[in-house]
């Protein structure tokens, strides 16, 4: 195979009709072609309409010279047509679809360059809390951040991973103290019942922690104590606290391998990992007098973001107390992937709420010299998950949901609606297909809705063969690959000189236009666009296999209609990886 970029038709013929713009009228040269995909024709061009007031014309006007000129132009078109007021209904070669699909079919990319070589981007994602459980709250970060980084390393990107993980703080101290004072307390994972998770034993024990710590003034001295202990580097208490972390991160690996998400433990770099560092960014804040003394505090004030009061919002670099929390850590986080990574594009996928806090960050680090012209730093904000209420998920104790019971519930609703659709699986195969079924179906559900709308966790909807679920895209690629075994998957030579059916030359087009929603989706950040995209793909392949036989066609039409099915397979394939998600062969 080979690695070739196929350019899509779509961008030939933008690329056509802005040539033909800039020879019609020059003082237009460089404008908007307007070309989309189009339900009467191959492509619709809108620029007639769009430019006609900037050419002092009629769009009918403009869109007869446009015409002229694209009839007379030798490219990829091979019609065009004028329709209502002004558009440009655009038609295509049949030779040149096929030979697109076979150049596709041919490559090792699918076609698809890759725009973004060489860019450093660092993607933050994730960053659950050490000695908590990871629950509902952690998984729309996890997935949309592993997402990100699968679609814009694909497309060339150097992506590093960073899973900034809550490891430092008061809580430790108040942890660690209560362990030392309880040594009854089990919490390692060979100490556990089978099926509960050292993680999980920690989070008790904190919440026990924290009421002690309330309620005890003397527990709560000895925890600020330790605090202390920790931040100075006393062997013993940094050795308990190397243990909580070990135990945590196996928990975050078990979920993280469940999900199928490329997070290791290379990638995590704690809050602790800062805390050598806090007063050098102190200091270079303070030389560049942008942070400055305010009630014992040492703040930095905004000029862009004002408080409640009207007046200049703060950034809490260094407390009354002398110590230091979340803005202090993220300055230093930023300088850091900049000064030590090298980044050329900062991605920071939390939740919308902190998009004020990322906003100062960025403010601060700009001030500071850190963050320049040449580095695009952004937050990548997305909404709630909701449940049946409308309200965000809980128990129905009111208490946050476990993300590995979430999933739980995922696989066994996966694995009742398998068993239904293909009651004669092998239990072992049916297992693993609703474990695949039952993952997809959670991450797509929440990759399809744009990451910024909060959306509702419905289980049944998620595994549902009908619709635009996860479940329905992997059904539509073992669907194919079932096809593509009976005929004995060959090789398949295109033959371009066969007229394309409708159906044939609307899954064709579709296929043409992988590279460009990928592209999309590196725009905008919203894999939902990239769903959407698979989708449609699923449902047109549905119509052609409806209106074209396949197996039973012999020749060049058979060949050509295996060479779809073929492509079809691979792109989705494709598209559900870089969404994080398995495409089985059978269901």
């Amino acid at each position: 195979m080979t690695n070739h970029e196929v350019l899509p038709l779509l961008d030939q013929v933008a690329d056509s009709v802005s040539q033909v713009i800039a020879h019609a009228r020059p003082e237009l040269a460089g404008a908007d072609p307007v070309v989309r995909r189009s339900e009467h024709a191959d492509f619709q061009s809108n620029a007639a309409l769009a430019l006609a007031k900037r050419a002092r014309t009629k769009p009918a006007e403009l869109a007869e010279a446009l015409t002229a000129g694209l009839t007379d132009d030798h490219g990829p078109i091979t019609r065009v047509e004028i329709s209502g007021p002004g558009f440009l209904n655009i038609t295509v070669p049949d030779q040149l679809i096929w030979s697109h699909l076979a150049a596709r079919l041919a490559s090792s990319r699918l076609g698809i360059g890759a725009p973004n070589t060489g860019q450093r981007t660092v993607i933050d994602y994730s960053a659950p809390n050490i000695a908590k459980e990871m629950h509902v709250g952690h998984l729309r970060t996890t997935i949309i951040g592993d997402s990100l980084a699968r679609v814009l390393g694909f497309l060339g990107a150097d992506v590093i991973r960073q899973n900034h993980l809550g490891d430092w703080g008061t809580q430790f101290g108040m942890l660690i103290q209560y362990l030392d004072e309880h040594p009854e307390a089990t919490w390692h994972h060979d100490e556990l019942e089978p099926g509960t998770s050292a993680v999980s034993a920690l989070d008790e024990l904190y919440r026990a922690a924290r009421g002690l710590f309330d309620a005890d003034p003397e527990f709560a001295d000895r925890s600020r104590n330790r605090v202390v202990a920790l931040q100075s580097g006393d062997p013993a208490t940094v050795e308990r606290w190397r243990e909580i972390v070990a135990e945590s991160e196996k928990a975050f690996r078990d979920i993280y391998d469940r999900l199928g998400v490329l997070l290791t433990p290379e990638n995590s770099v704690g809050e602790s990992f800062y805390n050598h560092v806090l007063a050098d960014v102190i200091a270079e804040l303070t030389e560049v007098g942008i942070a400055v003394e305010s009630d014992s505090a040492l703040v930095i004030f905004s000029e862009e973001v004002n408080g409640p009061d009207g007046n200049p919002a703060p950034l809490m670099v260094r407390k009354r107390d002398g110590g230091y929390g979340y803005d202090t850590t993220d300055l230093a986080t930023i300088r850091y992937r900049i000064h030590d990574l090298k980044a050329d594009h900062l991605l920071y996928v939390t939740d919308s709420r902190q998009a004020l806090h990322f906003q100062m960050i960025f403010e601060a680090a700009r001030r500071a010299g850190w963050l320049t012209d040449d580095i695009e730093a952004a937050h990548v904000p997305y909404g709630t998950v909701l449940g049946p209420d409308g309200r965000p998920f809980k128990t129905r104790a009111g208490g946050t949901v476990r993300l590995m019971d979430l999933l739980d519930d995922a696989t066994a609703r996966a694995r009742a609606v398998v068993h239904d659709k293909n009651p004669d699986l092998p239990a072992d195969q049916l297992d693993q297909i609703a474990e695949q079924a039952g993952i997809g179906a959670v991450k797509y559900a929440d990759l399809s809705n744009s990451r910024i709308k909060d959306y509702v966790f419905d289980v049944d909807r998620m595994v549902s063969f009908n619709g635009n679920t996860g479940v329905y895209l992997q059904y539509a690629h073992a669907r194919i690959r079932s096809i593509l075994r009976k005929a004995g998957d060959p090789d398949v030579a295109i033959d371009s000189t066969i007229e394309l059916h409708p159906a044939e030359r609307a899954l064709a087009l579709e296929l043409d236009a992988y590279g460009t929603a990928l592209a999309d989706v590196s725009a905008s950040l919203e894999p939902h666009k990239l769903c959407g995209y698979l989708y449609d793909l699923a449902r047109d392949f549905t119509n052609f296999y409806e209106a074209c036989h396949v197996l039973n066609t012999e020749g060049p039409v058979r060949s050509n209609r295996l060479a779809l099915c073929q492509l079809t397979a691979r792109t989705l394939q494709h598209g559900l990886d870089l969404l994080g998600i398995n495409a089985p062969e059978r269901m």
